[in-house]
């Protein structure tokens, strides 16, 4: 009898243990909304080869960094633009040493999937008549990447100061393709990975490379992250990753010859 207590103790002291194990290598991954379905299904892929479900949150990036900096809790963040990581690394609060352009992407122009309006996208193009007494659904440009490199575009094109009292500023970039997709603006600009993914919008054109900055997506380990995450992190390079990122229309960087 004495026997067996001893053995279920110590089967219910490992049984604690591993349990308490299990939660320290959760991972939390905060991500720019538009690596939303992307980091999903190789957050699935990862899950089955190692048994553990990264903690996936998305939002703006300038949301993300913030929340970084108030609370922490992260232990890897993947920015849509360099501006908002740089905003940590300033800050100290990413080991600086794992920071890498993971990911690139490009600006387009969408319409309701049901429209047939096609729109060059060039200098001084009509913008304004397209719109057609709608409004352009943007990432609000004073914070939100997508946003920035929208107004960046249109302002190298000549076309902002005629269309920035048209636009709804949504919160992320997903807001700016919703609000397309349901038909409640005429046009929107979006990244190109989240137009491919939403059937119910359509690209009328997509915007020269040089209207804007490049469009690059830095990853790196938070100050305080745990081990574990470090191997997430390299995951997110490997070959079951980048075929899902190519699949969903990214562009990958520093990929090996």
């Amino acid at each position: 009898m004495i026997r067996r207590l001893a053995l279920a103790l110590f089967a219910a002291a490992i049984f604690g243990f591993t349990g308490t194990a299990a939660c320290a290598e959760t991972i939390t991954v905060l991500a720019a909304a538009s690596l939303t379905d992307a980091l999903s299904e190789i957050g699935r892929v990862y899950q089955a080869k190692t048994g553990t479900l990264p903690l996936l949150s998305f939002a703006a990036s300038s949301t993300l960094a913030r929340q970084i900096e108030a609370s922490g809790g992260a232990d890897i963040f993947v920015s849509a633009d360099s501006d908002w990581m740089d905003y940590l690394d300033d800050r100290g609060l990413i080991a600086h040493g794992t920071r890498k352009n993971l990911l690139g992407n490009r600006l387009v122009l969408i319409a309701p999937a049901g429209t047939r309006s096609t729109l060059a996208i060039n200098p001084h193009f009509d913008l304004l008549g397209a719109l057609h007494g709608g409004r352009l659904a943007i990432a609000d440009p004073e914070s939100v990447p997508a946003g920035r490199y929208a107004k960046t575009a249109l302002t190298t094109l000549g076309v902002w100061n005629s269309a920035a009292d048209r636009t709804v500023n949504a919160e992320n970039v997903r807001v700016a393709l919703a609000y397309v997709a349901r038909g409640e603006t005429p046009l929107g600009i979006v990244y190109a990975t989240d137009a491919i993914g939403q059937k119910r919008v359509r690209v009328v054109g997509t915007f020269p490379e040089n209207s804007h900055s490049p469009i690059v997506y830095p990853v790196a380990l938070t100050r305080d992250a745990k081990p574990a995450a470090r191997s997430f992190l390299d995951f997110l390079s490997g070959p079951e990753a980048r075929t899902i990122f190519e699949k969903d229309g990214f562009i990958i960087l520093g990929r090996r010859p």
